[in-house]
This record gives C-alpha cells, structure tokens and sequence, in this order.
C-alpha cells in the first residue's frame, strides 16, 4: 500500500503532504473514493495548470449522463459562475469583473489595515487566545461584509451557513445552509434596490454591459460566490501562514526582521500550505488524458491545488518553507477562466493580517503542541478549527 492510498482520512487531515508526493510518483493520475462514488484526482503542477483551463474538462454535470439523458436534464439550478462553462461564465465574468480591479482592491488596503488594528486593539494584553476565532477569521468577515454591504448585525449569521456549506455537511444540512443564505440575500438584494449604497451588491444591481444586466436569481448566486469564497479563502490564508510562521522560527525571524517580503511571504503560504485544498470538480466532456492515464468520458474530475503547489518538478526545495523565494506559478487560486477573481484582496487580508499581527505581538508562539491542533475535514478547503497562541507582550 503506498502513501497516496491513505487520501482523505485519519492522519491525512493534518498532514497530507506525504501522501501527495506518493500520488505526484506513483499515480499522477488515478481515482480516489471521495464516500459517494470515484473522482479521479490529478496531482502534478504542469498536469493540474494545463487541466484547470482546459475546456474538455466542463463545469456541467450533465456529462456525467449517458448521451441520450444528457439533453433533457436541467442544468445546474444556481447560475453561480463558478459552475458554468463559456459563454454563460464568460458574460457573467465580464459584468462583475470592473468592481474586482487592482485599483479598487488596492484601494480597500487602508480599510482593511484600519479593521486589522483594531481586531488586534481587542486582544488581551497578555495570555492565550485563539487566534483564529479573534483574528484570523473575523477580519475577513468584517472585510467581506464591508464590501458587499452586509449589515453587521447579520456577519454571524452568514459565516455560520457559509462554513457549513464549506465542511461538506449531509446533503440535509447542505440544503438548509443554502436554503437560509438564498433566502437572507433576496432580502438583503431587495433592501438595496430600495435603497442603494456605495457597496458591492448596489454596484452589482447597477452594473449593465450593452444593454445587459445581472438577473435576479444571477444576482444572488454572485452576492453568494462572493459571501462564500471572499472570506474562506483568506481565513485560512491567515490561518495556514500565522501556523507556517510559528512552527518555522527562522522564517519567522527573517520576516520580523524584513517586513517589506510580506507580499513574497504571502504567496509562499499560498503555495506551501494552500488554503484552497482542491479545485471544485470538474466532468469529462470527452475522453482526456495526462501524465499518459486516460480519463473516460463522463468522469467526475477534481485538481489538487495542495498537491501541485508542492511539486518539486515546479518549485525547488518545495517542501521548504522560504518567505524569500519567489513561488510564482502557484495554482492556489486556480488558473485560466476560473481564476479567482477576488485573489487581489485575499493577497491584500494577508498581507495586512499577519504584518500588523507581527510588529504588534513579535513575541507571539504557539500555545500547544503542533500535533494537538485539529484541521477541517473538507476535500475542498484547507484550514485549522482553532489555533491557539500565547500572545507575548504587545508593542
């Protein structure tokens, strides 16, 4: 039995690296039992980048369909962009994309600095704290819910569904999750019509492209993908670099010493522990083939990004953390169509994040043993449950 036969359970969740590395040797290319049936996972960098812009590999599920089904089934219910294939991602892309530019995120950067302190204003002056519950998650809350417009009395509410649907719940509790955020966001959507702020869901209620707009039911699967996506993500980018930087000392000292690498350092996160665990699958369209291994037709198809982020074909030493190096080429936040379109800002949270927390708390170390600390059980998203830190002094 090799390394790469022991995916997705018991220890796996703390470290999946080693079994990675059997699957980028041994099988490249092979199916994985993912509890209601087999995916076939892709592991290699040059296999994973080619695969996530290649258009055989279709955001419709219907290809998983014999051929003579296949054109009578409904597509998927949520016009989420996420899911969808050109021309339908590329009209949707197109109309949001304006509000997602690097100089509107850029501009965001002293905002998001001002939410940092402040978070950092209300921690104990000394002592043990989980710094993912005080830190590490609320910042991208406050973030995201800043820039869509969500009340802040309704933050809780929405992070609590979005972590459920993100945790692969039962189909039950999936169902209720999406059933209240839908339901939250066509309120939340109607209250803006009536009466339009400087924020997102305005802009996007407002935002036409020759005479086309968002539709309603676009405009809630859009204001979901971006709730979801634009505070998990950088959650556990947060979580994912702080842990990288205390279980590294000298990583940590050069950083301290050398802030002007926070943005090198944040792409090394990126790469060494991705957040995003594993893109969200994809269906054969026609019959593929990488690393010499056929994909039938039909077959459900799913890139680890975690994987190919640590492939030494890509990265020199990829096993290595190094905040110095440059890990350009990572594939955390996907490549080519998919790309994600709030990388710019998730960059910025982490940057912003984890500088500020190092010159206030320079002192900081982890509180327990690495090997008591507990990860999310989820395919998609890798990220820890609490981290808990001894504060140091603050400066």
């Amino acid at each position: 039995m090799t390394a790469s036969l022991e995916l997705f359970k018991g220890a796996f969740w703390r470290d999946p690296y080693a079994a990675y590395a059997g699957l980028r040797t041994e099988d490249p290319v092979r199916t994985v039992d993912m509890g209601d049936g087999p995916v076939w996972l892709i592991s290699r960098h040059a296999d994973v980048r080619a695969a996530l812009n290649d258009q055989r590999l279709s955001k419709d599920w219907r290809y998983t369909l014999p051929p003579e089904q296949r054109a009578e089934a409904p597509a998927t219910q949520i016009p989420m962009m996420l899911l969808m294939d050109p021309p339908g991602h590329t009209r949707l892309r197109k109309l949001v994309s304006r509000s997602f530019t690097l100089r509107r995120m850029e501009a965001l950067r002293p905002r998001v600095a001002e939410i940092a302190s402040e978070l950092l204003d209300a921690l104990p002056a000394t002592g043990r704290v989980d710094i993912m519950a005080r830190y590490a998650f609320l910042l991208p809350v406050f973030v995201i819910c800043e820039l869509l417009g969500v009340p802040a009395e309704d933050r809780d509410d929405f992070a609590a569904w979005s972590n459920v649907l993100v945790d692969q719940p039962s189909p039950d509790e999936s169902m209720a999750a999406m059933g209240k955020l839908n339901e939250y966001l066509v309120r939340l959507i109607a209250r803006k019509r009536e009466h339009p702020d400087d924020a997102l869901i305005s802009g996007l209620i407002e935002v036409a492209e020759d005479g086309d707009r968002l539709s309603e039911e676009e405009l809630v699967a859009m204001a979901m993908l971006l709730l979801i996506a634009g505070h998990e993500t950088t959650v556990n980018l947060i979580g994912n670099g702080l842990l990288a930087l205390l279980t590294h000392p000298e990583q940590f000292a050069l950083l301290r010493e050398r802030p002007d690498l926070l943005p090198s350092a944040v792409e090394e996160f990126l790469r060494w522990d991705s957040p995003v665990h594993s893109a969200p699958v994809r269906f054969a369209a026609e019959d593929v083939e990488y690393s010499g291994v056929t994909i039938p037709a039909g077959a459900i198809v799913t890139l680890s990004l975690a994987a190919a982020n640590r492939d030494g074909e890509r990265f020199d030493d990829a096993e290595e953390l190094r905040v110095d190096r440059d890990p350009s080429g990572h594939v955390a936040f996907g490549h080519g169509l998919h790309h994600c379109l709030g990388a710019q800002l998730a960059r910025i949270e982490g940057q912003e994040a984890i500088g500020a927390l190092l010159a206030r708390r320079p002192g900081i170390s982890l509180a327990v043993d690495p090997m008591e600390l507990v990860h999310r059980r989820s395919s998609l998203v890798r990220g820890l449950t609490t981290l808990p830190v001894d504060l140091g002094p603050a400066t």
